[in-house]
């Protein structure tokens, strides 16, 4: 044997070993978890087997067990029984062996299904060393995410393969072992050699070792403090709770999270395979079923109720068809959320994202048909681009999709026109289809023509399972209460929009006369035309479509009276009852009945409050959705609006939607308030005086407020004007 068979077993020998050793890393992190994890599930259940009467154990044994005994000596709870075992079961007089057993056996199968079933909850406000020790465990994982899971699956691969080979390749390590192995053992060494010098080969070219040792430094990277890890968790709730459900195994029921679709779909879906090469983030297990869906079913409507990511999910179907080779993506949406499309793009994957709307749009448009990547754009501006030739497009992305029901519209007839040039086609809409089965049917008409003529009005009774097996092939639908097991407590967006022509004019007069307060509120300076107050309704029209109540917060009476008189102007189109503005000059007692009405009234109701005369002291269990109209100065202040609805009673998770403005005082604000250091330091100093004193961890507003102003002054060059209208 020559020395470069020698190479070659030694390269793959170090290999396997970094493998290993990625394997052995990560296995180490997963068991941290669960050991973390393991007492809090034991409290969770015994907490659970409290609440649980000894009479329940009659229903696992279907009435057959005589309990009369046993309550009468003195046991009410099924972990009462679970404590004091069969012995002492037996010692209660006329409890018998036979009972005892049979008693113990029972609540052993209640204990049982309550630990399949039970829900951890991270409660970031009262953080206590068995929850920390459960965070910082998942934050390894989660940092290290999702680069470290492909190395992971990588170097199970890699083991399962070179393992055996480098065994038989054992005899060309030197030159007695080869005359001692025989003819045979010596040619199959070469053979193994050989295929071990090919699989190295390989594994260099794609970058695996360089995969390998980043793994390894990320999983072995540890957490710097018990306070950063909490920092982390806020900011990144959901990814922590994705890692938590998968390594305890708690996830959502099988079938809801595959949108109870028809064996035969469901299967065609989880055979899909699903490339994440160029996606930066882990994805839930519905979510990933819901992008491979896409790609399975290729023309379809995503109807994930609101919430749940959708976008996430189209990102990742992108990402797949991207690294398959595909270029061309276009993603039509309102130009409301087109923004955070474009960012959502950046920050989630590795695919270039080009906003096509605007002045510049046609040349921007030339760019993308020449570079590729994903297209953004609205409705009313793809009717003035050129429908693709066949081919062309790799998937084209139709947010808000409930905006082309109407087939006599430009904005369908555009929609329907690309659409037939595309062979992978993702409607997306959290509108339930039930009780809408015409406008339903007319987007499935664009999608497939076939499968829209052959379901018919009989089909969509509401709830009808005919109607569900009818349109399965084209339609997917889950509900936070099916797939969100955990209910994660916040779910943070901020939604970016851009100044309209009248918001710009009050803006920049509000910087010429270097007035902070005015800069903050210009975006509502002229109602009717106020970007805004555009995304404020449909963020309140998507939540009245699922029965959800909202809050409305803004530091501005003003800014209030705008929100009132829009939402009534909207009545007919979100429905529900508006409250308000509860502001500072309503008496308190009066603000407590506002509140319990907002409350008391069933399903969808807007209630639209003053920031700081709302936000302590009243509880508003009652919403699920916030939306916040500007950023505060102060974050705290912030942070105690939203714990007004996220708080105990609370049996949906939050939605906060912070409504702000590129190009302004509004990304110069989150800008200077968005670093880790300041929600660091909230968490660090955490005692009675900065709880009680929410300003303690903020920065100077008078020095950002002058700061802003005379930097939006030079960027404008209106000049510099004393500021005015102190924060």
């Amino acid at each position: 044997m020559g020395r470069s068979e020698r190479d070659a077993v030694g390269a793959g020998e170090r290999l396997y070993a970094a493998a290993e050793a990625v394997a052995g890393d990560h296995g180490r992190a997963v068991e941290a978890v669960r050991a973390a994890l393991r007492p809090i599930c034991d409290t969770a259940v015994e907490q659970a087997l409290d609440a649980i009467p000894v009479a329940r154990l009659k229903d696992v044994t279907e009435g057959r067990l005589r309990l009369g005994d046993v309550e009468r000596g003195g046991f009410s709870s099924v972990r009462e029984v679970l404590d004091a075992g069969a012995y002492r079961l037996r010692q209660i007089p006329g409890v018998g062996q036979r009972t005892a057993d049979q008693v113990v056996a029972a609540a052993r199968q209640i204990s049982e299904a309550v630990r399949e079933t039970v829900a951890v909850h991270i409660d970031v406000d009262r953080p206590e060393p068995r929850t920390t020790a459960l965070v910082m465990a998942l934050h390894v994982l989660v940092e290290a995410s999702p680069d470290a899971r492909r190395a992971v699956d990588a170097a199970a691969a890699l083991s399962e393969r070179l393992g055996p080979l480098l065994a038989e390749a054992g005899p060309a390590a030197g030159r007695l072992r080869m005359l001692l192995a025989g003819r045979a053992g010596r040619a199959r060494a070469l053979e193994a050699v050989a295929e071990v010098g090919r699989l190295t080969g390989e594994a260099v070219r794609a970058g695996t070792p360089e995969l390998l040792a980043q793994a390894s430094v990320d999983l072995l990277r540890g957490t710097p403090s018990e306070a950063a890890a909490w920092v982390d968790f806020e900011l990144r709730s959901a990814e922590y709770y994705s890692l938590l459900a998968e390594i305890s195994g708690r996830g959502p029921d099988t079938a809801a999270a595959e949108g109870h679709l028809p064996g035969e779909v469901a299967a065609r879906v989880r055979d899909q395979t699903l490339d994440d090469t160029r996606r930066k983030v882990s994805l839930r297990g519905y979510q990933a079923f819901g992008a491979r869906f896409a790609l399975a079913q290729r023309r379809v409507i995503l109807g994930d109720e609101m919430g749940l990511g959708k976008t996430i999910q189209a990102i990742a179907a992108l990402a797949h068809l991207s690294a398959e080779g595909r270029s061309h993506f276009l993603v039509v949406c309102p130009a409301s959320v087109l923004i955070n499309w474009t960012r959502e793009i950046e920050a989630r994957s590795r695919l270039r994202a080009i906003s096509l709307h605007g002045p510049d749009r046609q040349e921007a448009f030339a760019d993308w048909k020449s570079r590729g990547g994903v297209g953004v754009t609205t409705f009313d501006a793809l009717r003035g681009f050129p429908v693709p030739g066949a081919g062309e497009l790799g998937m084209l992305v139709v947010d808000e999709a409930h905006y082309v029901k109407n087939p006599k519209t430009r904005r369908a007839q555009a929609v329907t026109a690309w659409s037939g040039r595309c062979e992978r086609v993702l409607f997306m809409t959290g509108t339930p289809m039930e009780n809408r089965v015409a406008e339903f049917r007319s987007l499935v008409g664009i999608l497939q023509p076939e499968l829209a003529e052959a379901v018919g009005d009989r089909e969509g009774v509401t709830g009808s399972q005919a109607f569900r097996k009818a349109v399965a092939p084209v339609y997917l639908r889950r509900n936070q209460q099916d797939v969100l097991t955990e209910l994660p407590a916040l779910q943070h967006t901020d939604e970016w929009e851009e100044l309209s022509a009248s918001d710009e004019d009050a803006y920049r007069e509000a910087v010429l006369a270097g007035n902070f307060m005015a800069m903050r509120r210009a975006a509502y300076a002229c109602p009717e035309k106020s970007a805004k107050l555009i995304r404020l309704r449909e963020i309140v029209a998507d939540a009245a479509e699922n029965g959800l109540k909202v809050v409305v917060f803004s530091a501005f009476r003003d800014v209030l009276d705008a929100v009132v008189d829009a939402l009534d102007g909207a009545r007919s189109e979100s429905g529900g009852r508006v409250f308000g503005p509860l502001s500072g000059s309503v008496p308190p007692a009066r603000r407590q009945r506002l509140v319990d009405e907002f409350a008391a009234v069933p399903g969808h109701a807007v209630l639209v409050a003053q920031i700081e005369a709302a936000g302590v002291g009243l509880n508003m269990q009652a919403a699920s959705v916030v939306i916040i109209c500007e950023p505060q100065i102060k974050p705290t202040i912030e942070h105690q609006a939203v714990a007004r609805a996220h708080r105990m009673g609370q049996v949906r998770p939050v939605r906060v939607h912070r409504l702000l403005t590129t190009r302004g005082v509004d990304e110069r604000m989150v800008e200077m308030l968005k670093n880790k250091t300041r929600l660091f330091d909230a968490y660090a100093r955490r005692s009675a005086v900065a709880e009680s004193t929410p300003d303690a961890v903020d920065v100077s507003d008078t020095a950002m407020a002058r700061r802003i102003v005379e930097e939006e002054q030079a960027r404008l060059g209106t000049g510099r004007a004393e500021p005015t209208g102190h924060p």
